[in-house]
This record gives structure tokens, C-alpha cells and sequence, in this order.
């Protein structure tokens, strides 16, 4: 019959010699055996208990309850196998939603929002898609005002999308009012829309100055999917609050 130092043991289970002598102070572990100078020498059967042991520790299990379920001789070893490959399932589907969720928030920390899948559709509707994010990150992902908006958006909640969300309709909902009311685009309502909108962009996403806001104008009406967004809304809406913003940049840098 095969029996170990305490050192040995403690290399062979990679725990250290205190641990060893804890578990044997409280019961948990006793060593089988003892030389003739009260040196602690462990048995095979000691080892498959350690083994036992520390499997449910690193389940989490408290040192007291792992002894209440060693010492219930009613219970087969096969009976424990049975129950150890349960809960190693059950650890492995949890440590599964766990990598999942990290997975998630470090996308979303790249991409700079903080949703679900489920959610962005929530807030942004049905017409959005994931892949527009990854296009955006390669057209801007090299400025400073991708790198701002990454920095800021980063830290938004769904209830900030939602209140942002609302935000943008209202203006929106506006642009549609003034444009069906038959306004100029160079008209001072159209102006102070447009306006609106680029503090808007401003205030939540990056510094939009007058030049970048004239590219996104141009930007709405030469990208179908960006111009679709205003063109749902009235025809010909695209091309006036292009306009509109075209003329809010001039009217600013005239002054």
C-alpha cells in the first residue's frame, strides 16, 4: 500500500501543507497513518478523498457541508459521481452565460452601445441593423470624433438610448412639420432646425462643427439608407434639410 509526506500530497493536489494540516485539525482529512515519529502519512483512499474535497470546493461548497456529504455512508460513490457530472453541467452552462455576457459587454464597449441585440431594436426599430456599426467603425473609426463618440456613448443605458431616442423623433417630427408647411430650406425656422440638430449631435455623440455637419447633409442625400431615413418620413425631405443645414453652416461662418 502506497502512503505520502504531507509534502508529497500537497505537491501531487497542488494545495499548500497548511491547508493539509487545516483540513486534518477540523476532521475534514485525516491522514491514515502516522510514523513512529507522529509524522502524517497519507493513504490512496486519503487521496481519493482529497480529490473529493477539493472538487466541491471549487464548486463553492462550504468545508462543513463537503464533510456532511463525504461522511453520509449512504450515499454510493457511484451516487456521487453521478451528482459531481450534475453539477459540473449545471457549472459549466453558468460559466457558458457568463463568457456569453462578457462577450456582450465587451462588443458593446467596442461598439459604444450598451444593449442587448434585443434591446437595440427596441429603441432604434425594427430597420436597424448590427451591420451599420461595424461600417461605421471602418469609414470613422480613425477620427477624433468616432473616438469622442465611443468615449461618451460608452457609458450610455438603455434609458439613455430611449431618452435620445425621443429626442431625435421630436426633431424629426419637426423637420416634417416645417417642411410640410412648405418653408424654405433657407428659411430661419429650417436654419434653427438644423441647428437643433447639430447640438443634438453635439450634446450626446461628438463635437459637430459646422464642416462635419455639412458632411453628414451631404452624407443624408447621397447614402440611400441615410436619405431613406428622412424620404419615409415626406419626399424630398432628404435633399431640404440637406439644404437646411447648408444654409444654418453659412449663416454661422457669415457672421
Amino acid at each position: 500500500m502506497s502512503s505520502y509526506s504531507v509534502g508529497e500530497v500537497a505537491a501531487i493536489a497542488k494545495v499548500t501543507v497548511r491547508t493539509l494540516h487545516h483540513y486534518d485539525g477540523i476532521g475534514l482529512l485525516s491522514p491514515g497513518g502516522r510514523t513512529p515519529a507522529g509524522y502524517r502519512r497519507y493513504q490512496d483512499a486519503d487521496l481519493d478523498r482529497l480529490q473529493q474535497i477539493l472538487f466541491y470546493r471549487e464548486l463553492g461548497f462550504p468545508l462543513e457541508e463537503i464533510a456532511a456529504i463525504l461522511d453520509d455512508h449512504s450515499v454510493s460513490p457511484s451516487a456521487h459521481l453521478r451528482r459531481q457530472h450534475q453539477l459540473l453541467g449545471e457549472r459549466i452552462g453558468h460559466l457558458q452565460e457568463l463568457a456569453a455576457a462578457v462577450e456582450r459587454a465587451m462588443e458593446a464597449q467596442k461598439m459604444g452601445i450598451q444593449l442587448t441585440p434585443e434591446e437595440k431594436f427596441e429603441v432604434f426599430g425594427a430597420d436597424y441593423q448590427e451591420s451599420w456599426e461595424e461600417e461605421a467603425q471602418e469609414r470613422w473609426g480613425d477620427t477624433d470624433a468616432w473616438k469622442q463618440s465611443q468615449a461618451r456613448t460608452g457609458r450610455y443605458t438603455k434609458a439613455d438610448w430611449e431618452r435620445i431616442k425621443v429626442e431625435t423623433d421630436a426633431i424629426n417630427s419637426r423637420l416634417l412639420e416645417v417642411f410640410s408647411a412648405g418653408a424654405a430650406a433657407g428659411s430661419g425656422e429650417a436654419m434653427d432646425l438644423a441647428e437643433t440638430h447639430r447640438q443634438h449631435i453635439s450634446e450626446h455623440f461628438y463635437d459637430c462643427h459646422f464642416a462635419i455637419h455639412r458632411g453628414l447633409g451631404e452624407m443624408y442625400v447621397a447614402d440611400p439608407r441615410f436619405a431613406a431615413n428622412y424620404e419615409k418620413l415626406a419626399p424630398g425631405l432628404a435633399q431640404w434639410f440637406r439644404d437646411a443645414i447648408i444654409a444654418n453652416a453659412d449663416r454661422a461662418e457669415s457672421v
